[in-house]
């Protein structure tokens, strides 16, 4: 066996680990040679240079002695004219002359002689082949006139005396300083630094034109008046002011001469100079300047970074952000690549945010920008997506760079970022918070469709409101409509609460419950000390722990809360108590006082002796006892839990026989097995268990599969949603999601109806097609036969989303023309449909639903203008549609981006509420409907307690619908409309009627609108035009108006038709360990047509 180690040479010298540690020694016997490399040439001339010139400290070093040179030459001949004694007579000899004393003259030749070896060294070393452009220069001139004479005294000592105009050094002394002044910013391209360069050089030269004149004056006037130097003062500052008193003026020929020399030097040069300093001015104001580092460092700033900026985006932020008192003494830093608009130029020259709003010209892109920004030392960077633009998917490139370079510059500072496709969103998942425009867009507007108003309790609950709106207001809805809107959400660990601290070891609703009911706040969420997850309403089974994080919604957060009790005897009648049983203990009450709000609060001392039943009682019991609610657990009664089991096909409503064996409800449930884009969260939906193909999607063509061509054909139990929109872009998935998610029954299910301008493509139909009742038609909303077709008049809801193609316009405002209009036809047409409209622009929904002659409306705008003028975030809150739920904008939500810098959970509960998200454990919101059979409830306490004591659902809110009357001449109006409308449903039935007789055997031609076999089709839909226009409902003269309360008194009244929002539990908690868990329900019979690809 061969010795490997004998193979092994020894490590060299320089590689032993003595060596490592005494040295490295081995190089001294080494025989290789150290080669030196040099950046200039190894010369003397070239180390001259790089001495004098190139580096930067030796040269600020060189001119400033230089310009202390200078200066000591001006302030000698100072010295020596204050020192000569003025001689008598008017001879020129004066004039060439002067008296001049041994040592000063020593003291002049010394400078003289540096002076001069310095230049003609520079001289030298910046020749390069031109003689003449070197001597012929103004510095070089002005040197040699100063510094020849007194080195020629020296070898001829009758020149002592002789005039030497060394006063003109001042003008050397000018040009060391801006030599030095560049060397110094050299290396520092700042706009400031230009800026004060030029200021530098303006007032430098004025001083020199003030000092040559002042000593050339004195001198010229010796054979004169004999002027001194202050006298000379004296005369050039009232001559350059123009003002000219005329008590000192110059007499000799040649100081006239002088003067006029100098003021037209000073007419050359000044104007020059100020020409230049305004430019610079100018370029500065639009550039912003730079945001000092002193007060990036001693004060706090976030950096808001736009494409461009306009004034509504402007004062959303501001009121938005300004809203909160911590934030008061935070600077706003406007980083934007365009020039500052004449209508923001307006607003930040306000004395309110010209002091804490420093506009800057620059792109994010840019390291000199962020660095003007001082982005390394933000609390926060807030990058918005421009949405106006035609091409959103490029703006949505230019946030994602802009997202980059400031994470690349500055990765410490929180990145708050907007983006406005979902399929973009993934480029930024290291952001801390993204709102993804789209996402929230359709999600908001498919809650609408099941729960009404969502998009307007949505955008009151991310809006800082004071609670104060409408107050003046003689209406009695717009009181309790605007006070509610003053409620927001907020946190607090339960340990440290008031609100909360008594119920540690109880159940969720319980605290939620009793919480409400002592002190007027609603508990809807917790976050455990060792889950980042947020869980809405986790049921009565969850057990409050000290150290949970409670989310709750109030006027305002407890720690602004004062808390005063108040022992009150209830000496009322037995019929006005609030709760009904043998014993009645007096109630105490708890006033609150939040800020300006004064709230009265019910105490849980007293508690409802109810029974256990929940249901109405028989008919004979109603005479005797009222209806009771059960009381609240502190710990879950599995068996008093009214739970269903969503997962189970048993747990649906009651079917028939014929509904159970119809193959419309044979759905599975799981998660959708195709993805239109990177980044979607999974949602447990209802599924079907083969894709349907392509063709069965299109709902106006028939094909192999089956012979439908419109929407009566299919004979929907349900009432259709419609979605009109542009294109099917990723983000209409997140429309069809929440409605088809788990937890919604199957028989409440509604046909989605996509009514497109665009044919959508097969990435879009792949994801699609796995979800039952889906269909979508070619078509806009300008054509009726399209409307028609697609079952507008078996809609319940009609969406009309804002188009791509019409967001940007030549006139802001005019981008929701086209929509508002296309809209306002289909409110007179089908005046029975509820149309929800999206709109570029919030100011623009006083438009929808317009009315010209309503004079409720015009009140409304008065109302409003009156809420801005004091300062109000929500002025357009009045507006009957957006009360109502009916018009929605997403800048509406740009609120939810910017208060999530407060709370940073803000983002999380909305995507929670929405459904974008789904966390296992947490709730889902939904709504119910107050019937006849309900208002045995009476008040909105009592419905909070049979909701947490039966089903653990937790009420947020009430959407509220009252009647309205109308002015006599919209009565009359509508009187006469109402003689001559006809209910589409009575015409389709008619229709219907006649068909059956001739078209009873051939599915085919059953369709209620064959377009072959009726060419006059568009005939009859222009009667159905002329004639459809308002409700026959509305034959009583009145109208409706809508609004949300949320988080009303304990003591609100239920009324009917009244809509609860609830935060229901999740169902899949309530299971049992051996039920099928969300995994093992997804339907396995998706076959291989699943595929798993993603659209990029």
């Amino acid at each position: 066996m061969v010795d490997l180690e004998s193979e092994v040479p020894p490590l060299p010298p320089r590689y032993r680990f003595r060596d490592l540690l005494l040295g490295d020694q081995g190089w001294q016997n080494d025989d290789r040679v150290q080669v030196e490399f040099y950046m200039n040439e190894n010369t003397f001339k070239e180390r001259l240079k790089l001495f004098f010139i190139k580096n930067q400290r030796s040269s600020l070093r060189i001119r400033l002695f230089n310009f202390s040179l200078k200066l000591l030459s001006c302030l000698l001949y100072i010295i020596r004219v204050l020192l000569e004694n003025p001689s008598q007579g008017n001879e020129w000899s004066h004039i060439f002359w002067v008296n001049r004393s041994l040592p000063l003259w020593g003291l002049q030749v010394s400078v003289a002689l540096i002076s001069l070896f310095e230049t003609i060294l520079l001289g030298y070393l910046s020749y390069k082949g031109n003689i003449w452009e070197q001597i012929l220069r103004i510095p070089f001139i002005l040197e040699i006139i100063n510094a020849v004479p007194f080195i020629i005294s020296i070898f001829w000592p009758s020149l002592r005396n002789l005039f030497v105009p060394v006063f003109l050094n001042c003008w050397l002394a000018k040009h060391a300083l801006e030599n030095m002044i560049n060397d110094l910013h050299r290396a520092i391209q700042r706009t400031q630094s230009a800026m004060f360069n030029q200021v530098l050089i303006l007032i430098s030269t004025l001083l020199c034109l003030i000092f040559t004149c002042i000593c050339g004056i004195q001198h010229l006037e010796r054979i004169g008046k004999k002027l001194n130097l202050f006298d000379s003062l004296y005369f050039c500052i009232v001559t350059f002011s123009t003002v000219g008193f005329g008590d000192v003026t110059p007499e000799t020929w040649s100081s006239k001469l002088f003067v006029v020399a100098m003021i037209c030097v000073a007419l050359v040069v000044l104007p020059i100079q100020f020409e230049q300093l305004a430019y610079l001015w100018m370029e500065r104001q639009k550039s912003g300047g730079n945001y000092s580092r002193h007060r990036a460092q001693t004060e706090k700033h976030v950096v808001l970074c736009v494409s461009s900026l306009k004034i509504d985006l402007l004062m959303d932020f501001l009121n938005e952000f300004y809203a909160h008192p911590r934030l008061q003494d935070y600077y706003v830093v406007i980083l934007c690549p365009t020039e500052m608009d004449v209508q923001v130029r307006r607003v930040l020259q306000i004395p309110m945010w010209s002091q804490r709003v420093i506009y800057l010209q620059g792109s994010a892109l840019k390291d000199q920008d962020l660095l003007r920004a001082k982005m390394d030392d933000a609390e926060a960077c807030f990058i918005l997506s421009s949405r106006c633009e035609v091409d959103r998917t490029s703006s949505d490139h230019q946030t994602i760079l802009r997202a980059w370079a400031v994470k690349d510059f500055a990765p410490n500072c929180p990145l708050y970022v907007q983006i406005l496709k979902p399929e973009n969103k993934f480029h930024i998942k290291f952001a801390d918070h993204v709102v993804c425009e789209e996402e929230f867009k359709y999600a908001m507007l498919a809650l609408n469709c099941i729960c009404p108003a969502t998009s307007t309790l949505i955008t009151l609950l991310v809006h800082t409101s004071r609670g104060q709106e409408g107050q003046q207001s003689p209406e009695q809805w717009q009181k309790m409509y605007g006070r509610c809107s003053g409620n927001e959400v907020y946190h607090i660990v339960l340990e440290e609460s008031t609100f909360f601290a008594e119920y540690e070891g109880k159940s969720f609703t319980y605290a939620s419950f009793h919480a409400h009911k002592k002190f007027g706040v609603c508990l809807i969420g917790v976050r455990r000390e060792d889950n980042k997850n947020i869980l809405l309403n986790p049921g009565p089974r969850c057990i409050m722990n000290a150290t949970d994080i409670c989310f709750y919604i109030n006027i305002t957060k407890e720690e602004n809360s004062a808390f005063k009790n108040q022992d009150q005897q209830k000496k009322s009648n037995v019929s006005r108590s609030f709760y009904h049983g043998p014993s009645r203990l007096p109630v105490h009450s708890i006033i609150a006082s939040m800020g300006t709000v004064a709230i009265d609060l019910q105490d849980t001392s007293c508690r409802s002796t109810s029974g256990p039943t929940l249901s109405l009682p028989t008919e004979g019991s109603k005479e005797i006892r009222r209806p009771s609610i059960a009381p609240v657990l502190e710990v879950a009664d599995t068996s008093s839990i009214q739970t269903c089991d969503l997962l189970s096909d048993q747990s649906e409503d009651e079917t028939t026989p014929d509904e159970e064996i119809s193959s419309n409800l044979e759905y599975a449930k799981g998660y959708p097995p195709y993805s239109p884009y990177i980044g979607s969260s999974p949602t447990f939906c209802h599924l079907l268990h083969e894709k349907v193909p392509f063709c069965c999607l299109r709902l106006d063509k028939s094909c192999q599969h089956n012979y439908y061509e419109d929407a009566k054909a299919y004979g929907f139990k349900n009432k259709l949603i419609i979605v009109a929109a542009e294109t099917a872009g990723n983000g209409l998935y997140n429309f069809i999601v929440p409605l088809r998610a788990y937890y919604r029954p199957k028989k409440e299910l509604n046909p989605i109806v996509l009514l497109l301008d665009n044919p959508p493509d097969m990435h879009f139909l792949d994801a699609i097609c796995w979800f039952p009742m889906v269909y979508y038609m070619v078509g806009s909303i300008d054509n009726l036969d399209d409307l028609l077709r697609c079952g507008v008049t078996f809609a319940a809801n009609m969406v009309v989303v804002d188009k791509e193609s019409t967001m940007s316009a030549e006139e802001d405002y005019m981008a929701d023309a086209k929509t508002i209009v296309n809209v306002q036809t289909l409110f007179r047409l089908f005046s029975s449909l509820s149309i929800i409209t999206e709109l570029t622009h919030p100011a623009n929904m006083r438009f929808m639903q317009f009315r010209a002659k309503d004079c409720y409306s015009l009140a409304l705008s008065k109302l409003e203008k009156k809420e801005r003028e004091k300062g109000s975030n929500l002025a357009f809150m009045f507006r009957l549609p957006f009360a109502a739920g009916r018009v929605f904008s997403i800048s509406m939500l740009d609120t939810l981006l910017y208060q999530s810098f407060v709370k940073d959970y803000m983002i999380s509960i909305t995507r929670l509420l929405l459904g974008l998200d789904t966390t296992p454990g947490s709730g889902f919101l939904c709504s119910m409907k107050i019937t006849e059979d309900d208002l045995w409830i009476r008040t909105y306490a009592r419905l909070y307690q049979k909701l947490c004591s039966s089903t653990g659902d937790v009420p947020i809110g009430i959407y509220r619908t009252e009647s309205q009357k109308l002015t006599t001449s919209e009565s009359r109006e509508i009187a006469s409309q109402s003689q001559i409308s006809i209910s589409v449903e009575e015409w389709e039935d008619t229709k219907d009627c006649k068909e059956q007789g001739h078209h009873r055997s051939n599915h085919r031609n059953s369709t209620s609108s064959d377009q072959s076999d009726h060419p006059l089709l568009r005939r009859k839909s222009m009667q159905w035009a002329r004639r459809l226009s308002r409700k026959d409902e509305m034959n009583d003269h009145q109208s409706t108006l809508s609004y949300i309360l949320i988080n009303p008194s304990p003591d609100t009244r239920l009324e009917l038709n009244d809509v609860v929002y609830l935060i229901r539990p999740d169902p899949l908690a309530y299971l049992p360990n051996n039920e099928p868990s969300r995994k093992n329900s997804i339907c396995n019979t998706t076959g291989q047509d699943s595929r798993e690809e993603t659209q990029l």
